[in-house]
Protein backbone atom coordinates (compact mmCIF):
# COMPACT_ATOMS: atom_id res chain seq x y z
CA UNK A 1 0.00 0.00 0.00
CA UNK A 2 2.88 2.32 0.71
CA UNK A 3 4.02 1.87 -2.87
CA UNK A 4 0.56 2.74 -4.19
CA UNK A 5 0.51 5.88 -2.09
CA UNK A 6 3.99 6.81 -3.24
CA UNK A 7 2.87 6.56 -6.85
CA UNK A 8 0.12 9.05 -6.23
CA UNK A 9 1.98 11.52 -4.02
CA UNK A 10 3.32 13.60 -6.95
CA UNK A 11 -0.19 14.34 -8.15
CA UNK A 12 -2.37 12.24 -10.33
CA UNK A 13 -0.59 10.84 -13.39
CA UNK A 14 -2.30 10.88 -16.77
CA UNK A 15 -5.00 8.31 -17.55
CA UNK A 16 -3.75 4.92 -16.33
CA UNK A 17 -0.11 5.89 -16.40
CA UNK A 18 2.24 5.42 -13.48
CA UNK A 19 4.55 8.08 -12.18
CA UNK A 20 8.07 7.97 -13.61
CA UNK A 21 10.68 5.90 -11.80
CA UNK A 22 12.58 7.70 -9.11
CA UNK A 23 16.29 7.50 -8.58
CA UNK A 24 17.19 4.09 -7.08
CA UNK A 25 13.71 2.60 -7.53
CA UNK A 26 13.64 -1.12 -8.23
CA UNK A 27 12.29 -1.97 -11.71
CA UNK A 28 11.31 -5.53 -10.72
CA UNK A 29 9.25 -4.18 -7.83
CA UNK A 30 7.65 -1.67 -10.18
CA UNK A 31 6.75 -4.43 -12.67
CA UNK A 32 5.23 -6.51 -9.88
CA UNK A 33 3.14 -3.52 -8.83
CA UNK A 34 1.85 -3.07 -12.38
CA UNK A 35 0.88 -6.74 -12.58
CA UNK A 36 -0.82 -6.61 -9.17
CA UNK A 37 -2.87 -3.62 -10.26
CA UNK A 38 -3.92 -5.39 -13.46
CA UNK A 39 -4.98 -8.45 -11.48
CA UNK A 40 -6.97 -6.26 -9.10
CA UNK A 41 -8.75 -4.61 -12.07
CA UNK A 42 -9.52 -8.06 -13.54
CA UNK A 43 -7.49 -7.66 -16.71
CA UNK A 44 -6.41 -11.30 -16.56
CA UNK A 45 -9.87 -12.78 -16.02
CA UNK A 46 -11.42 -14.93 -18.78
CA UNK A 47 -8.32 -15.30 -20.93
CA UNK A 48 -8.67 -17.75 -23.84
CA UNK A 49 -5.88 -20.08 -22.67
CA UNK A 50 -6.59 -19.90 -18.93
CA UNK A 51 -5.85 -23.27 -17.34
CA UNK A 52 -4.48 -24.73 -20.58
CA UNK A 53 -0.90 -25.41 -21.61
CA UNK A 54 0.72 -22.83 -23.83
CA UNK A 55 0.66 -24.12 -27.41
CA UNK A 56 4.06 -25.02 -28.85
CA UNK A 57 5.88 -24.72 -25.53
CA UNK A 58 8.58 -27.36 -25.16
CA UNK A 59 8.69 -28.33 -28.84
CA UNK A 60 11.79 -28.07 -30.98
CA UNK A 61 12.36 -24.69 -32.63
CA UNK A 62 10.65 -24.47 -36.01
CA UNK A 63 11.74 -21.51 -38.15
CA UNK A 64 8.38 -21.53 -39.97
CA UNK A 65 6.24 -21.51 -36.82
CA UNK A 66 4.53 -18.25 -37.72
CA UNK A 67 3.59 -19.44 -41.24
CA UNK A 68 2.12 -22.65 -39.87
CA UNK A 69 0.22 -20.71 -37.21
CA UNK A 70 -1.17 -18.32 -39.83
CA UNK A 71 -2.30 -21.21 -42.03
CA UNK A 72 -4.02 -22.88 -39.08
CA UNK A 73 -5.65 -19.69 -37.74
CA UNK A 74 -6.89 -18.43 -41.10
CA UNK A 75 -7.77 -21.92 -42.41
CA UNK A 76 -5.80 -21.31 -45.60
CA UNK A 77 -5.94 -24.10 -48.16
CA UNK A 78 -4.10 -24.69 -51.40
CA UNK A 79 -0.60 -24.54 -49.93
CA UNK A 80 1.74 -27.47 -49.74
CA UNK A 81 3.64 -29.94 -51.89
CA UNK A 82 2.05 -30.56 -55.27
CA UNK A 83 1.80 -34.30 -54.67
CA UNK A 84 -0.31 -33.80 -51.53
CA UNK A 85 -2.52 -31.16 -53.17
CA UNK A 86 -3.16 -33.43 -56.16
CA UNK A 87 -4.13 -36.31 -53.85
CA UNK A 88 -6.63 -34.09 -52.05
CA UNK A 89 -8.01 -32.78 -55.35
CA UNK A 90 -8.29 -36.33 -56.71
CA UNK A 91 -10.40 -37.31 -53.70
CA UNK A 92 -12.79 -34.40 -54.35
CA UNK A 93 -12.79 -34.58 -58.15
CA UNK A 94 -16.02 -36.58 -58.54
CA UNK A 95 -17.90 -33.98 -56.52
CA UNK A 96 -16.50 -31.18 -58.69
CA UNK A 97 -17.44 -33.09 -61.83
CA UNK A 98 -20.99 -33.58 -60.58
CA UNK A 99 -21.39 -29.81 -60.24
CA UNK A 100 -20.62 -29.26 -63.95
CA UNK A 101 -23.47 -28.74 -66.42
CA UNK A 102 -22.03 -29.80 -69.75
CA UNK A 103 -19.84 -32.60 -71.03
CA UNK A 104 -17.38 -30.03 -72.38
CA UNK A 105 -16.89 -28.58 -68.88
CA UNK A 106 -16.25 -32.09 -67.50
CA UNK A 107 -13.73 -32.85 -70.23
CA UNK A 108 -11.91 -29.54 -69.69
CA UNK A 109 -11.70 -30.15 -65.95
CA UNK A 110 -10.33 -33.67 -66.43
CA UNK A 111 -7.81 -32.59 -69.06
CA UNK A 112 -6.55 -29.83 -66.77
CA UNK A 113 -6.27 -32.27 -63.86
CA UNK A 114 -4.35 -34.82 -65.97
CA UNK A 115 -2.03 -32.08 -67.26
CA UNK A 116 -1.18 -30.99 -63.72
CA UNK A 117 -0.52 -34.61 -62.64
CA UNK A 118 1.88 -35.14 -65.56
CA UNK A 119 3.55 -31.79 -64.88
CA UNK A 120 4.01 -32.64 -61.19
CA UNK A 121 5.61 -35.98 -62.13
CA UNK A 122 8.16 -34.15 -64.28
CA UNK A 123 9.32 -31.84 -61.49
CA UNK A 124 12.69 -32.73 -60.02
CA UNK A 125 12.45 -30.48 -56.96
CA UNK A 126 12.01 -33.31 -54.50
CA UNK A 127 9.26 -33.71 -51.99
CA UNK A 128 6.79 -36.55 -51.68
CA UNK A 129 6.31 -38.71 -54.76
CA UNK A 130 3.33 -38.07 -57.04
CA UNK A 131 1.23 -41.24 -56.81
CA UNK A 132 -1.99 -39.70 -58.12
CA UNK A 133 -3.23 -41.62 -61.14
CA UNK A 134 -4.32 -40.03 -64.37
CA UNK A 135 -8.06 -40.09 -65.05
CA UNK A 136 -9.37 -41.63 -68.28
CA UNK A 137 -11.40 -38.77 -69.73
CA UNK A 138 -13.90 -40.89 -71.70
CA UNK A 139 -14.52 -43.29 -68.80
CA UNK A 140 -14.97 -40.40 -66.36
CA UNK A 141 -17.40 -38.66 -68.71
CA UNK A 142 -19.42 -41.89 -68.92
CA UNK A 143 -19.43 -42.17 -65.09
CA UNK A 144 -20.52 -38.50 -64.90
CA UNK A 145 -23.44 -39.22 -67.25
CA UNK A 146 -24.48 -42.23 -65.15
CA UNK A 147 -24.32 -40.29 -61.88
CA UNK A 148 -26.27 -37.45 -63.47
CA UNK A 149 -28.98 -39.80 -64.78
CA UNK A 150 -29.21 -41.49 -61.37
CA UNK A 151 -29.58 -38.15 -59.62
CA UNK A 152 -32.30 -37.14 -62.09
CA UNK A 153 -34.20 -40.41 -61.48
CA UNK A 154 -33.90 -39.95 -57.71
CA UNK A 155 -35.21 -36.38 -57.95
CA UNK A 156 -38.15 -37.50 -60.08
CA UNK A 157 -38.97 -40.33 -57.67
CA UNK A 158 -38.88 -37.94 -54.70
CA UNK A 159 -41.06 -35.30 -56.36
CA UNK A 160 -44.79 -35.54 -55.60
CA UNK A 161 -46.93 -36.51 -58.58
CA UNK A 162 -48.64 -33.67 -60.39
CA UNK A 163 -52.40 -33.49 -59.80
CA UNK A 164 -54.44 -34.65 -62.81
CA UNK A 165 -55.62 -31.78 -64.94
CA UNK A 166 -59.29 -31.51 -65.77
CA UNK A 167 -60.33 -31.57 -69.42
CA UNK A 168 -60.85 -28.40 -71.38
CA UNK A 169 -64.67 -28.66 -71.27
CA UNK A 170 -64.76 -29.25 -67.53
CA UNK A 171 -62.49 -26.21 -66.88
CA UNK A 172 -64.67 -24.13 -69.14
CA UNK A 173 -67.79 -25.26 -67.30
CA UNK A 174 -66.21 -24.42 -63.86
CA UNK A 175 -65.27 -20.94 -64.88
CA UNK A 176 -61.82 -21.18 -66.49
CA UNK A 177 -59.64 -22.52 -63.68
Amino acid sequence: MAELERQNDDGPPADGEMAPLRQGEDEARRARLIVDRAVARGDFDNLSLAGKPIPGLGEAHDPDWWVKGLIQRENITGLGPRAILLRAEDAELDGRLDRQYTERQVRDLLEDFNYRVVDARRQLLGGPPVITKLRDVDAEVQRWRERRAEARRAAEAAAPPAPPRASFWRRLWRGGT
